[in-house]
């Protein structure tokens, strides 16, 4: 076994505030950096960085400069005694070993006021100038940071990098589920964003603990949805809605379903990027992928030509409360059954047709309306702009009237010898 080498760096060392010292070295055949705070700091203009340790002399002296080596010095102590240590009972020099060891040794990680949430937030920002992130995902992290807060001060639970533990993960479960009502697939996703920002803080220096990588994510649960027929888009633009707003609301989500895009891509529609019957569109999500051509067809190109090739689009809450109210105006107030999973729990209950439509509606509507008349899942993700199809499926709704009508295209016309003839 190859004896190992380290070394001290600051986590900020191009700032002028005082930033964290970290221990570094490498493990090749793990091919990982080991990073672990001590826990000290000083002002990276009080850093040797040649030396790699605090000035002890000159203008520059850092202040406590010795109680900081010495407290370094313990590091390389200990590094060295462990990794000798396994070299003289065969045993491997793991990064997970020397964590454990530097664990048991200085139970040291980074303290002080809200020094959890100052993570987060610099987790953020670095994602976001890194422009990592679009729009949606900067809201859904900004999210968990509220519930997060919410759950410390409704439950009591101080929330610390030391608090992430088995314990964290049962209590905040309980709480989303039971005091914030989340369905299971919405619990997921935020379990799920939530380890990304523990990995960064591990693998940041801001804490030793891993026990955030043993959190279970629960099972994704299918939740139905709705997506509309022809019949139903034609009956919505052949009805002429009360009020001006419902109007446009309407024609902005029929042209949604008949173009499979995103609300938050409407905006980008004009002139300039309409070009031989199709929309040139540049996605803001996924700024790597080639533009999409979108083609028009005789109801969207007739919606754009009545609003100049700018659509009245209005903020998505408003747009979901007035398509809402347009449904509703329409006729649609059949009762139907929403079933929520929460858990192992199935929750139903019933509410008007016209309350189960938003803005998604559209886009489900466009892959299920194509899906029924058989185009394939190819084709369609090149207007929709899905590079996963197993997600482009999500958005495919069969009905008990698709159930019955391929049934029928398969069996019906099977002679039947029991039948009688007249």
């Amino acid at each position: 076994m190859s004896t190992l080498s380290h070394t001290f760096n600051l986590k900020k060392p191009k700032g002028e505030k005082e930033t964290l010292i970290l221990f570094s070295c490498y493990f090749k055949y793990e091919e990982r950096k080991f990073v672990y705070s001590t826990g000290e700091c000083v002002s990276p203009k009080n850093w040797d960085f040649k030396k790699r340790q605090p000035i002890k002399r000159g203008k520059n002296k850092a202040p406590f400069a010795s109680s900081i080596q010495g407290q370094l010095n313990r590091y390389s102590s200990k590094f060295y005694e462990v990794q000798a240590r396994c070299k003289s009972y065969s045993q491997d020099f793991t990064s997970k070993l020397l964590r454990e060891e530097f664990d048991k040794e200085f139970k040291n990680a980074p303290s002080g006021k809200n020094m959890f949430y100052k993570a987060y937030d610099e987790f953020m920002q670095e994602k976001i100038k890194e422009q990592k992130w679009s729009v949606n995902t900067i809201k859904r992290y900004q999210n968990i940071r509220n519930i997060l807060q919410d759950f410390e001060r409704e439950k009591g639970f101080k929330i610390t990098f030391k608090a992430i533990k088995k314990r964290f993960h049962t209590e905040f479960t309980d709480y989303c589920m039971k005091d914030r009502q989340h369905a299971t697939n919405t619990h997921r996703r935020n379990v799920g964003l939530f380890k990304t920002f523990m990995r960064w803080a591990f693998d940041n220096g801001y804490t030793y603990q891993d026990d955030f990588r043993q959190f279970e994510r629960m099972q994704e649960a299918f939740t139905e949805k709705v997506a509309l027929k022809a019949d139903d888009l034609s009956a919505i633009m052949n009805y002429k809605p009360s009020k001006l707003r419902l109007e446009r609301a309407r024609d902005v989500f029929v042209f949604a379903c008949s173009t499979g895009m995103r609300f938050g891509e409407l905006k980008l529609i004009g002139k300039h990027n309409i070009k031989d019957g199709y929309i040139m569109l540049k996605e803001e999500k996924g700024s790597t992928k080639k533009p999409r051509e979108i083609p028009l067809n005789n109801l969207s190109e007739i919606i754009l030509r009545k609003y100049d090739y700018c659509l009245p689009l209005i903020a998505n809450q408003k747009q979901n409360e007035y398509i809402k109210e347009v449904f509703e105006e329409a006729g649609y107030n059949q009762e139907t059954e929403r079933v929520i999973v929460k858990g192992k729990t199935i929750v139903r209950e019933k509410i008007p047709f016209y309350d189960r439509i938003s803005t998604h509606t559209a886009r489900r509507t466009f892959i299920t309306m194509m899906k029924r008349k058989g185009k394939s899942d190819k084709l369609i993700s090149k207007i929709t702009g899905h590079s996963d199809l197993k997600t482009l499926n999500q958005y495919y709704q069969v009905d008990q009237e698709a159930k019955k009508e391929a049934v029928g295209d398969v069996f019906n016309d099977i002679i039947n010898p029991l039948r009688k003839v007249n």
